[in-house]
């Protein structure tokens, strides 16, 4: 089976982008964003990975297109997160391509069949009168998806939440699945599974008239790996 290199993967996958945005009506402008999440606990689709982590992010988007750089660091440990995302977007929909890198301080960034696991992901947001929104994940290419005969798993992930208020709090409730076995089962069980349920309260804190602190806390249960989160974060 023939492999792509992630930069021949991602050049591929921003020329059928620039094609589709040559037919988006609305004037569009360059932005860069900053942004970071403190967290009490890094959880990810289910999954524990580190204890109390900051999480920078930049994201360059221009014409629905999106560039996004995603780290993860925590507290006391090497563990290391850096992430990479291709995106499109037009009207709800998202078109995406990830590569993920989490092998930690000390180890080789460079080394992307054993050290890196890409993922395409297809999504759609009904907007604001209809709050939901439904993500397919799945991992494809690379050593770290595979099975112990040496297999592609192509890894799914499916999410689906719904947003709504109560009062000035920002409220999201969401399912996460698991449709055929992959890196996200516990050992020792396979076919489908019910990964996470999950419920974030969000809400922005008042200091001043002139400054505001965005906090969220996250209930999370993660049903296929008999665990359980409670979760609290911080947006800069």
């Amino acid at each position: 089976m023939k492999t792509f290199t992630l930069n021949q993967f991602l050049t591929m996958f921003a020329a059928t982008c620039v094609t589709c945005s040559c037919f988006a009506q609305e004037k569009s402008k360059f932005e860069i964003t900053p942004a970071a999440d403190i967290v009490s606990s890094y959880v990810w689709r289910g999954v524990y990975q580190t204890s109390a982590s900051v999480q920078p992010c930049v994201k360059a988007s221009y014409a629905g297109l999106s560039l996004t750089a995603w780290g993860s660091t925590d507290f006391n440990t090497t563990a290391k997160e850096f992430d990479l995302t291709l995106g499109y977007t037009t009207g709800g929909l998202t078109l995406a391509v990830t590569d993920y890198w989490w092998a930690g301080e000390g180890n080789q960034y460079g080394n992307y069949s054993a050290n890196h696991f890409f993922e395409g992901t297809v999504g759609y947001n009904f907007g604001e009168s209809l709050p939901l929104y439904i993500n397919w994940n799945t991992m494809f290419g690379m050593d770290g998806d595979k099975n112990a005969e040496g297999d592609q798993q192509y890894s799914t992930y499916i999410e689906a939440g719904y947003g709504f208020k109560v009062s000035d709090v920002d409220v999201t409730t969401s399912i996460g699945v698991s449709p055929w076995t992959g890196m996200y089962h516990k050992e020792g069980k396979d076919g489908f599974a019910l990964s996470t349920l999950s419920v974030k309260a969000s809400k922005s804190i008042r200091f001043s008239d002139s400054f505001s602190l965005p906090v969220f806390a996250q209930a999370i249960v993660a049903p296929n790996r008999d665990n359980v989160f409670l979760v609290f974060g911080v947006s800069l």
